[in-house]
């Protein structure tokens, strides 16, 4: 099998079933199977989840008894997976047609390269930052308060977002965002998956390093378009007042998992 389409759902029932649907219409020309796991949303989605899997023999379920993060509910599907590649692919992300096949076909054919993810737009088609530099310790609180606006943190945010090319142009990176990743399943068993200490935030950062410490790359591949709702829970609102929320303190240790895992390297 050449593809397995890994889809994490936690709740965002509207959003999912918007993903899964144009999934279905993109009419992928490839031998591929769909895994949905479902982290216990609670959220009434049982039966719609076994109707789909009546009607589409390609995809399989995977029903969790608890919320166990983004790392190990995915860690789950991939040791499932069949196909040869993995598309981890969020549930607030909409497929354009021919966009999985380009990537794949581009992945195939570039051994040097490990990770791939995809140009994400904004639902009016502005280009939204996916691809970014490696942050720096002080790189979080810059994005988090009101740092952002001196002149020598803005010169770090904008070298951290990858503010200075076009954003058209196919190119190795530091990271992607997780929300879409294609990657062979063999190498992401090499690497050691996801790593499970992150319950949410920063794995995607964490296996990218991963990647390039692999001796393979981690490359924007804009030529593959795919509109994502995004909304980042912890950036809702400035740093101090969001500190009684559970999202920001998710946030922030995982943050200081990664830089201490990540020390002097």
């Amino acid at each position: 099998m050449d593809l397995s389409i890994i889809i994490l759902k936690y709740k965002q029932q509207k959003v999912f079933q918007l993903c899964l649907e144009n999934l279905i219409k993109a009419k992928i020309n490839l031998d591929y199977e769909i895994i949905i796991i479902d982290n216990n949303s609670q959220d009434g989605s049982l039966e719609y989840l076994k109707e789909i899997k009546r009607d589409h023999s390609k995809i399989e379920i995977i029903l969790n008894d608890k919320n166990s993060g983004y790392a190990k509910a995915n860690n789950q599907a991939v040791k499932q997976a069949k196909g040869d590649y993995i598309l981890i692919l969020n549930p607030d992300v909409i497929v354009s047609p021919g966009a999985i096949e380009e990537m794949l076909a581009f992945l195939k054919k570039n051994y040097d390269i490990g990770l791939i993810g995809p140009q994400l737009l904004n639902q009016d088609k502005t280009i939204q930052f996916s691809c970014y530099r490696f942050p720096k310790l002080i790189t979080p609180a810059i994005r988090r308060t009101f740092l952002y606006r001196l002149p020598w943190f803005k010169n770090e945010l904008k070298r951290y977002l990858m503010q200075d090319f076009d954003h058209q142009e196919i190119r190795g990176v530091g990271w992607l965002i997780g929300a879409c990743l294609m990657i062979k399943k063999d190498f992401l068993k090499q690497i050691g998956y996801f790593d499970e200490r992150y319950f949410l935030y920063f794995e995607d950062v964490d296996l990218a390093r991963k990647v390039w410490q692999a001796g393979k790359k981690v490359v924007y591949f804009p030529k593959a378009k795919m509109i994502h709702f995004h909304r980042r829970l912890s950036a809702d609102f400035s740093f101090f007042p969001s500190l009684s929320q559970r999202v920001t303190w998710i946030h922030i240790f995982s943050a200081l998992k990664y830089f201490w895992k990540w020390r002097g390297k």
